[in-house]
């Protein structure tokens, strides 16, 4: 019996949607490309090559859709954000690149086929992304981790690509103290804290006097990746590759994604 389209898709909706939110720097236009493309599958069954795995067809038919679009291979015009900004320094082709490996985790072999290129030129772009995300401004780095193994390495991995760690804190109350004395320009927080509390709860109280972008650590992902609720634009996995972290920290600066709404609604994750 031929697997439905459906069966092959929807497996990979939750992490294709974690992909076009960091492509865009928003939850709310990464779930228009996602809709997009399944609107685009109702109409072209034939978008998903059955000859590929579930996966690696999703995501290639996904990147036929958004590359389908003008306005993804220009800059953006007239946008007073952040990201509307900062989005014309950096190419679409190797941003889509350093995502899919970085992010993704997907082989050079894979990327090249996604994205019609050979495995060196591939390379190339993820170089090149790499340069151009380099070039953003180092970040002081309030890491909220109750396990002190896991936050020494991410202390040292944040270090490891320019930024300041400017403290570790392991409890909501410790992180919220830390916050109004250290100043940090970026949160990345764990979500279940040492004494039960929220990590959550600590960005919510530590936002309403920071507007920093936050990347939440969580071992399960799917449980904040619902569609419905807001989400978090930015999520680490546990357990997590260092080159990941690395990557997101560059996308979330890149952005400058806040989180406050996301966080607000994500408490029962």
């Amino acid at each position: 019996m031929t697997t439905s389209i459906a069966d092959l898709v929807a497996p990979q909706l939750p992490f294709l949607r974690r992909f076009a939110r960091a492509l865009t720097g928003s939850q709310e236009r990464g779930d228009q490309y996602v809709v997009a493309l399944l609107e685009a599958l109702v109409a072209d069954p034939s978008l998903i090559d059955r000859e590929l795995p579930p996966r690696t067809a999703t995501y290639a038919a996904f990147l036929r859709v958004w590359n389908a679009l003008p306005l993804n291979h220009e800059a953006e015009r007239g946008g007073e954000g952040i990201a509307d900004r900062r989005i014309e320094a950096l190419t679409p082709e190797p941003r889509q690149a350093f995502l899919l490996a970085a992010v993704e985790d997907f082989q050079p072999e894979d990327i090249a086929i996604l994205l019609g290129r050979s495995v060196a030129e591939v390379k190339a772009l993820v170089d090149a992304a790499g340069r151009e995300i380099s070039e953003q401004l180092a970040a002081r780095v309030l890491i909220i981790e109750d396990e002190p193994l896991i936050a020494m390495d991410i202390e040292t991995l944040v270090t490891d690509i320019g930024h300041e760690v400017v403290g570790i804190a392991a409890t909501r109350k410790e992180a919220v103290a830390l916050a109004r004395t250290a100043q940090p320009t970026m949160l990345l927080a764990d979500i279940q804290l040492a004494d039960g509390s929220s990590g959550i709860d600590a960005v919510n109280e530590i936002l309403r006097d920071l507007n920093v972008p936050v990347i939440f650590i969580t071992a399960y992902p799917e449980r904040l990746l619902t569609g419905e609720r807001a989400e978090p634009a930015f999520l680490v996995t546990k357990p997590f590759r260092a080159e990941m972290v690395k990557a997101v920290i560059s996308q979330a600066l890149f952005f400058d994604v806040k989180a406050a709404k996301s966080a607000r609604q994500g408490a029962a994750a």
